[in-house]
């Protein structure tokens, strides 16, 4: 599941592929995108900001976003696709300064946009601090989080308090800092679970697979997350599951010790 950990790895690949680049092909296969080119401009550079990716191209921004099923991939020119091209929603075509031919090709991505860089925050400005950027300000998370009065499960996972945690990194957090995912976000120790959340993301920021528990072997690598009725690792007690959400329609699973967690 893409969340801002996998999303910095992809970034960070685009941007070893095509930092300094000039575009030589452009086709952006959404309906309100589908006209713009930008064959001829200079890759600045690519970033992660949350869940979000921000090619810098000429004057303009590129941004999309992975949502559930989305990723970017690199290719040397003439290379195989590895995902069906009807999935291609994006598609990047670049010569490098030293002459490397690259293409660059978004699947399933979701809520393409270009728009001038000077009006990137129209886009990506409602989002709060990203622990992996260099801007990272854990003060106010916290801040943020600890007025937050909902459930602290959707508190995490509102981008606008902190950008990058997703379902997997919140059910991973609250376990490990003994909270009931129902608690009001208001009522906890939001310094505490703003610490814990930016130093897991970043212990897996260069990782090739995710792990919490220190243990990445298959089927050890969370606490919780998806281990519905298996025992806690911990204490044993039968981990439960549900669903909460911020309404009905954006409800996420949702996975907790009730021994460990109260």
């Amino acid at each position: 599941m893409p969340e801002g950990d996998s999303v910095y790895r992809a970034a960070l690949k685009l941007d070893r592929a095509l930092h300094g680049a000039t575009v030589t092909r452009f086709e952006l296969r959404v309906p309100q995108a589908a006209t713009i080119d930008l064959r001829g401009q200079i890759v600045h550079e690519v970033v992660p900001r949350g869940k979000h990716i921000l090619h810098r191209i000429g004057a303009y921004t590129l941004h999309s976003h992975l949502k559930m099923e989305g990723e970017w991939h690199v290719y040397r020119r003439g290379e195989r696709w590895r995902a069906r091209a009807f999935k291609a929603r994006a598609v990047i075509g670049a010569t490098a300064p030293d002459g490397t031919e690259w293409e660059t090709v978004g699947f399933d991505l979701a809520d393409i946009a270009v728009v001038p860089t000077t009006d990137e925050d129209t886009l990506v400005g409602y989002l709060g601090p990203d622990p992996l950027a260099d801007s990272w300000d854990a003060a106010e998370a916290a801040r943020r989080l600890a007025a937050d009065p909902r459930p602290v499960h959707v508190a995490l996972q509102d981008q606008r308090n902190i950008a990058g945690f997703g379902n997997e990194y919140v059910n991973e957090i609250l376990f490990v800092r003994g909270v009931l995912p129902t608690t009001p976000a208001s009522q906890t120790d939001a310094a505490a679970l703003v610490d814990v959340g930016a130093r897991m993301i970043r212990a897996n920021r260069d990782r090739p697979g995710r792990t919490f528990t220190g243990d990445s072997r298959p089927g050890r690598s969370t606490w919780v997350y998806r281990r519905e009725g298996r025992p806690c690792r911990r204490c044993g007690t039968a981990i439960r599951g549900g669903s909460l959400g911020a309404d009905p329609t954006r409800e996420r699973i949702v996975f907790w010790c009730p021994d460990c967690q109260r």
